[in-house]
């Protein structure tokens, strides 16, 4: 994926009358709202200098936590999903100091300053390493509806969803359900998650795709976190994604769902419902089993039930909703 820098939050709303949400003063949906933490988190690569001369790649997610406190994740070999090596994972604590994020302190494995959108600092060994904020594109945002798909929102076309709330930039507000049912298909989804520093675990942009309203993909501000079950990505509390493809929040991502539907004989199942995710375009399920409902979700049952884009009280957005029936 090359690095560019994303329009976040593009276009005007036109037709159907603004649905504003009610939020707190501490949840953000504008970057220009979002203040002085917000510009300093986000995904940052660069290399490091060896002692030796030798250069390598690193990469990190720096990770706002609110009241002026910082989360900085380092990486070996690149970003997840560009490089990185799967195993390194370096965290360290940060804070604000005047217009600066100061990352770690002496005796620390590593530490630096952020400023100006360039992360730079020294190893405890005395390795040098520079690293440049970056905005990634994703490959699937703005994929098109091929020729069959249902379209369910595009900006203006709602027709086939119940509980439509439209918000400004011509987002679908967390709440609507499909009207028909679906058994075997793919969906394509794009999703934008708040910004609320101050958010812990599951209270941190909280949502979700209900599969046929029983199966839920989680949905969360998992920027910076280990790749688990009720984290974004995760077949809630069931199955963790392989990695955790989560952008900063007030970034547009993408899901690409695979699903085929529990095989039953009567009331009797006999072959477990399969799913398969692209997040941000990387595979982390692949195809793979879900024994029951998850979390709220419906019992299991032989019919087939409508999707759900979950309201859990917290303002999410999506937009570019279609989805292709499997024969």
């Amino acid at each position: 994926m090359k690095m560019v820098i994303v329009a976040v939050l593009c276009g005007l709303l036109m037709g159907a009358e603004e649905f504003v949400p009610k939020v707190p003063r501490d949840v953000y949906l504008d970057p220009k709202d979002a203040g002085l933490e917000y510009k300093m988190q986000g995904e940052y690569a660069g290399e490091l200098l060896g002692k030796d001369g030798g250069m390598k790649k690193i990469a990190a997610q720096v990770v706002a936590m609110g009241n002026g406190k910082f989360r900085a994740v380092r990486m070996e070999g690149g970003l997840i999903g560009e490089g990185w090596d799967g195993k390194s994972r370096l965290e360290l604590q940060g804070k604000l100091d005047g217009a600066e994020v100061a990352i770690g302190g002496e005796g620390d494995v590593y530490q630096g300053k952020i400023s100006a959108g360039i992360f730079a600092g020294e190893t405890r060994a005395g390795e040098r390493f520079s690293l440049m904020r970056v905005e990634r594109k994703i490959p699937t945002l703005a994929a098109r509806a091929p020729e069959g798909a249902i379209v369910l929102f595009d900006g203006e076309k709602s027709d086939e969803l119940v509980d439509v709330k439209v918000g400004g930039h011509k987002m679908l507000f967390a709440g609507a359900r499909t009207k028909r049912p679906f058994t075997d298909f793919k969906l394509h989804a794009e999703f934008l998650v708040p910004f609320m520093p101050t958010g812990k675990m599951e209270s941190r942009g909280n949502s979700g795709i209900y599969i046929q309203d029983r199966y839920e993909i989680q949905i969360l501000d998992s920027f910076g976190q280990k790749p688990a079950a009720n984290e974004c990505g995760g077949v809630y509390r069931q199955i963790a994604p392989t990695l955790n493809m989560s952008f900063p929040p007030l970034v547009w991502q993408t899901f690409d769902i695979d699903f085929t539907s529990a095989k039953w004989e009567g009331d009797k199942k006999i072959k477990n419902a399969v799913v398969s995710l692209r997040h941000n375009g990387v595979l982390v399920h692949d195809r793979v089993e879900i024994k029951n409902k998850t979390g709220q979700g419906k019992p299991e049952g032989p019919q087939p039930l409508p999707i759900y884009f979950q309201f859990h009280g917290d303002p999410i957005y999506f937009r570019n909703l279609w989805i292709v029936e499997s024969k």
